[in-house]
């Protein structure tokens, strides 16, 4: 079981220096996959492990850089995404509206109760999500 998660870790990090230190630190609390999910600028992943850190990771200066140096080389902001909340996973809620998992895990729900979104106001039916800062996203919503 072990080896199996270590092989799909290994699929999702591209190789290079800090690839191994990234693994190590990331999923002392989460999933790679959910770590690496967002595509930020050096500005952005120092404010995550910064976040991170305060949230317990353990790092020592030279591992920290390392990791920084390995995730804005490997996984670097892109244009920001439109995300389909009809066909959307739950991390890619998560990450392109910046929903909580539990708000993520309640529009999948909705969706399969429900069926498809039609429009902005059926997104909003869905429990839990707070309508204002989702605004702040419409940009960036499809259906």
């Amino acid at each position: 079981m072990w080896a199996l998660a270590a092989s799909a870790a290994a699929q999702v990090l591209p190789d290079g220096a800090g690839k191994a230190e990234t693994e190590r630190l990331c999923k002392q609390c989460h999933e790679i996959a959910r770590a690496i999910s967002p595509r930020l600028d050096r500005g952005g992943w120092e404010k995550s492990m910064t976040k991170m850190t305060a949230f317990g990771m353990k790092a020592s200066d030279e591992e920290y850089a390392l990791v920084l140096d390995y995730l804005v080389k490997n996984f670097p902001a892109e244009e920001v995404p439109r995300i389909n909340v009809n066909t959307a996973t739950a991390i890619q809620l998560e990450s392109g509206l910046s929903l909580k998992r539990s708000q993520a895990a309640a529009v999948l729900a909705w969706r399969k109760e429900h069926g498809s979104f039609k429009t902005w106001e059926d997104l909003l039916k869905v429990p839990g999500l707070e309508a204002a800062k989702l605004d702040e996203k419409k940009d960036r919503v499809t259906f």
